[in-house]
């Protein structure tokens, strides 16, 4: 097991330049880093919940890394997260598995960063289409670290890509030797309290 867990997730991932660019960039980062392709590994969508409990469970930081999706994450991605960020588990009474632990999620958009404005066409900022990431972590226990954002990627030249994915692996490299992350102010307390959810059939 890695103490850095790489999460990708794209449908069509040999026809992806910025994903593919920047997994074989983590596997040029260390022997530290795991990377996990959730769409080689599950092409029926039929997650294996106990083996990616215990990717994370040895993981100091796990790396979501996908494009957006209608301003969301792909849809295999967002089924690992319903079935592996179990209540009891990842959060929830007793649900205590990834406190503590880093979340960074490195994206990439088509549309260009002038797109994500009150007078583009997406209207608000992208920052704003981040918020469900951030509560997913801090319901977690997660400590969310500032975003690898590459717009634009539709149009970017190899160059760029190529410069894009060297910076994911330096950070990678280097983490937690982060700047930024001295900074940070602890995430809000999200506990989940114990009645908030009705008792199962079976237990009632």
């Amino acid at each position: 097991m890695a103490d850095i867990l790489v999460l990708a997730a794209h449908p069509q991932m040999q026809h992806s330049r910025v994903c593919r660019a920047l997994l074989g960039a983590a596997g040029r980062a260390g022997a530290h880093i795991e990377r996990r392709d959730l769409y080689r590994l599950y092409p029926d969508y039929l997650v294996d919940v106990e083996a990616e409990q215990a990717a994370l469970a040895a993981a100091r930081l796990v790396v979501w890394l996908h494009p957006i999706h209608w301003y969301s994450m792909p849809p295999l991605m967002k089924l690992w997260l319903d079935e592996v960020f179990a209540f009891g588990w990842a959060y929830g009474p007793g649900g205590l598995a990834l406190a503590g632990k880093d979340l960074w999620l490195a994206a990439s958009t088509g549309g260009d960063e002038r797109s994500y404005r009150p007078d583009g066409h997406n209207r608000y900022f992208f920052d704003e289409f981040l918020h469900p990431y951030e509560q997913t972590a801090a319901l977690a226990g997660m400590r969310w670290l500032p975003p690898l954002l590459l717009h634009g990627a539709l149009r970017a030249s190899d160059e760029a890509v190529a410069a894009h994915a060297e910076v994911f692996a330096d950070r990678l490299r280097r983490y937690p030797d982060w700047p930024e992350i001295a900074d940070l102010e602890p995430d809000a307390d999200c506990r989940v309290p114990a009645d908030a959810r009705p008792l199962a059939a079976a237990d009632a």
